[in-house]
């Protein structure tokens, strides 16, 4: 009989062992708030824990995620959450809350033991549904200054984590914790060789990269194109133009190669580029910084954003490792001057880079969150 018991209660033991851990993302609109996200599933997956993540409809994180093996995604009503009037507004906050509620259902029935939030408008109802079911919440901030849609979410976290140190001074109490950037680790297995080859590219010539973000940039797009002939005689250029932003008329053009958008090819590109030109998209950034990238960066203005990009810039700037050029004064000749001081500042630029420890490992940032799951 005793030893009945103690056989039921061994193997019971095993079973419990063997429950494998939840985890649950979310986080989208833009890549930026996918990119990090991307970094850390594949650790919990090492750990062989069960990963599932809520986005929006058709927002991009859906198109991102969907390429992922065994990580279910569900779709939740997301409304966008604005700063300025717009008649949207009277009945977005509706969506959210119907958001809110098919969050909460789903993680009911998911049963995550943690949840990380990588912040943007789809968020906010993952992270109240996942309080009302007292699931640990952590919330990764990337900007210098905390977005509308994780300023809203903070009250409902156990922990903040933040990308840069000057973003501790706008989290209340002990929640927050400066973790530094975390780099996709693919980014550092980028071949240059590859790189070339797949532009039709030459290895005596330096490399210039264009990014405009995962949206694209209208204006760094036109920018680039109206001084080609300028540029051309000096660098190789490959563009990431955002979709549906590709110029036809430009497909043949010798030295110069468009993509819309790029994604098993980004390391190999990134790899190749000699210098980039790029908006200042937190994420992005840092990544440029961690592969010693010179980058002349052209950050939204205050017009098209909050200003989180133009504070991105301006730190990056002061502390010697990017070159910036707002975009109230993007013209053909500032242009051509700031691609010009970049490339001749680029060992400086460098070495400033080299100097700085900007960045954390995913699996450091995956071993903290999995210290908060219940």
């Amino acid at each position: 009989m005793c030893s009945s018991i103690l056989r039921l209660t061994f193997t019971r033991g095993i079973k419990g062992d063997m429950k494998k851990k939840k985890v649950l993302f979310t986080g989208g609109g833009t890549a930026g708030h996918v990119t990090v996200n991307l970094a850390l599933i594949p650790k919990f997956q090492e750990d062989q824990w069960e990963v599932s993540y809520i986005g929006s409809h058709d927002g991009i994180e859906r198109e991102l995620i969907g390429k992922l093996e065994n990580v279910p995604y569900e779709p939740v009503t997301t409304g966008k959450l604005r700063r300025y009037f717009d008649l949207k507004n009277i009945k977005d906050p509706f969506k959210v809350l119907q958001g809110i509620w098919e969050a909460y259902r789903k993680i009911r029935k998911l049963k995550p033991n943690v949840i990380f939030s990588k912040g943007g408008f789809v968020s906010v109802p993952v992270v109240l549904g996942g309080w009302m079911n007292r699931v640990p919440i952590i919330i990764h901030e990337s900007d210098l200054t905390p977005g509308l849609a994780n300023k809203i979410a903070m009250p409902f976290a156990s922990k903040v984590c933040t990308t840069f140190a000057e973003t501790m001074k706008h989290i209340k109490g002990n929640k927050g914790e400066y973790l530094g950037a975390v780099v996709r680790e693919e980014l550092f297995s980028g071949d240059r060789k590859r790189g070339l080859i797949l532009c039709d590219f030459v290895s005596s010539k330096p490399v210039l990269l264009v990014m405009g973000g995962s949206m694209g940039s209208q204006k760094i797009n036109q920018v680039v194109r109206e001084n080609l002939d300028a540029l051309l005689p000096t660098y190789q250029i490959v563009h990431i133009t955002g979709k549906g932003a590709m110029d036809q008329s430009l497909l043949r053009k010798p030295g110069y190669r468009q993509f819309e958008y790029v994604s098993w090819e980004l390391p190999d590109l990134m790899a190749m580029a000699d210098l980039v030109v790029s908006r200042a998209g937190s994420n992005s950034i840092f990544e440029f910084a961690s592969l010693h990238k010179p980058m002349l960066l052209i950050p939204l203005s205050r017009a098209a954003s909050r200003g989180d990009q133009i504070l991105n810039a301006s730190l990056f700037g002061k502390q010697g490792i990017a070159e910036v050029l707002m975009e109230e004064d993007l013209a053909n000749e500032s242009f051509l001057d700031a691609v010009t001081s970049t490339w001749a500042n680029r060992e400086q630029l460098i070495e400033n880079m080299k100097a700085k420890k900007l960045t954390c490992t995913a699996r450091e940032v995956a071993k903290m969150i999995q210290s908060f799951a219940k």
